[in-house]
């Protein structure tokens, strides 16, 4: 028995040696950001085995950042990747539901029947929080998905009077759209401050002044009680609150969080973590062999912050699906790849205000403050052991972009020095 032959014997399941890349089926769950870019990773890195993406929703596969900005307001039809599918060889099954993953069976169950894979990825995101007892309630609405932006950008454009129950990213990043299209908006928050479970009270508590600043009005320590449809057609609705107030909305927007859109893996034996995550491994494997996780639906072990991780924002939809486009090719010829261990980092246009956060903050034994958190710039450093380990950055995009770097390299940095505004980040090392 040769070495090489030995070392395949005795590797993991996941990185055996199976098929060839041109009969190796490739089956990616979820028609994201993070699908879509698994499957053209795997052309990238020469893989030309057979790909199929597959979606729930019939549209062409988008992006979903421009659809709480540009295509509310109307400013852009659609947000389509610009991807040519039809040349990468990648084939598309849109308007198809994933049901159930048979693992022995290397089975993807379907609305439209089942999908053999000899690799597959789930890539299916998160899917938004509904607020209780307001389920089809007429004029509730969520804005996860093309159809939730195209039937409120209607709404905007007639400028009607709106509440948003949410005061996280997407609550404030709506009713910054709202308010730009001229909207009474009025944000309900249950916790104290806006972006109470992202952000400590003192980083967020800046914030909470940018809503009357921007002419809507801040409700918080309040919870809805009820949401009651209009007493009839074009009549607005009402919003009851748990002190009793009632407030008159046109439109009820639910922006209250997410969750792994992962209930559909139910039986399959796919580890899920306490959020309903998709538990995989450093490499992005899950608990059962050939089956990776991506995106928004799935979590992973950071050996930078000592943690597991489930980052819900765009960047990790971008980078995630390079790690699992190499373990798919490595597995075939018994290479081991690298670990993913990515510096999270998300932004928010928010009320006039480019907001960037980088790393992950909560081990943190030091904050500093760059600039004035009353002014239109400042940034907030967060240290472990004199190491930077994350950042917010307002308005100070470069802060945000030496920042990552410093992060990525675990830098020493000299406290003084970094609370400096004036001082350049990438000169404030130790």
């Amino acid at each position: 028995m040769s070495e090489q032959t030995r070392d395949r014997e005795q590797a993991p399941e996941h990185t055996r040696e199976r098929q060839t890349d041109a009969r190796h089926r490739v089956v990616v769950v979820g028609a994201g950001m993070a699908g879509v870019q698994t499957a053209v990773a795997l052309r990238e890195r020469g893989f030309t085995g057979p790909v199929t993406l597959i979606g729930a929703e019939p549209h062409q596969p988008y992006d979903r950042p421009p659809l709480s900005k540009a295509v509310l307001l109307g400013t852009a039809e659609g947000s389509a990747f610009d991807v040519d599918f039809e040349a990468l060889d990648i084939t598309l099954r849109l308007g198809c539901e994933a049901l159930g993953v048979r693992p022995g069976a290397h089975l993807l169950d379907t609305s439209a029947g089942p999908v053999p894979y000899d690799s597959l990825v789930l890539a299916t995101g998160a899917e938004p929080l509904r607020l209780p007892g307001a389920e089809g309630v007429p004029g509730v609405h969520l804005l996860r998905t093309l159809d939730d932006a195209e039937r409120l950008r209607p709404v905007l454009a007639r400028r009607h009077d709106i509440v948003v129950v949410g005061a996280g990213w997407i609550g404030a990043e709506f009713a910054t759209a709202a308010r730009e299209a001229g909207c009474a908006v009025t944000v309900v928050e249950a916790a104290d401050r806006p972006l109470a479970g992202a952000l400590p009270a003192e980083v967020a508590a800046p914030m909470t002044r940018w809503y009357a600043e921007a002419g809507a009005v801040l409700r918080t320590h309040t919870r809805v009680t009820r949401v009651e449809p209009g007493d009839g057609p074009g009549e607005p609705g009402r919003v009851i609150l748990d002190d009793g107030s009632r407030l008159p909305a046109d439109a009820v927007v639910v922006g209250i969080g997410a969750r792994p859109a992962t209930a559909w893996l139910a039986g399959s034996g796919i580890d899920l973590g306490a959020h309903g995550e998709v538990v995989a491994d450093d490499r992005l494997r899950s608990s059962v062999p050939d089956v990776y996780a991506v995106g928004d639906c799935a979590s992973f072990p950071s050996g930078r912050y000592g943690e597991r991780l489930l980052v819900h924002h765009w960047d990790n939809a971008l980078q995630g699906p390079r790690t699992v486009a190499a373990g798919i090719v490595g597995a075939a010829a018994g290479e081991v790849t690298e670990k993913y261990d990515p510096v999270p980092y998300f932004w928010s246009e928010q009320f006039g205000r480019f907001v960037q956060y980088a790393g992950h903050h909560t081990a943190a034994d030091t904050t500093l403050w760059r600039g004035d958190p009353a002014g239109p710039a400042w940034t907030v450093c967060w240290l472990r052991e004199g190491r930077l380990v994350a950042l917010l950055a307002v308005g100070r995009p470069r802060d945000l972009a030496q920042g990552r770097k410093l992060i990525q390299a675990g830098t020493p940095m000299d406290p003084l020095l970094l609370a400096d505004p004036a001082k350049p980040l990438k000169s404030a090392t130790a």
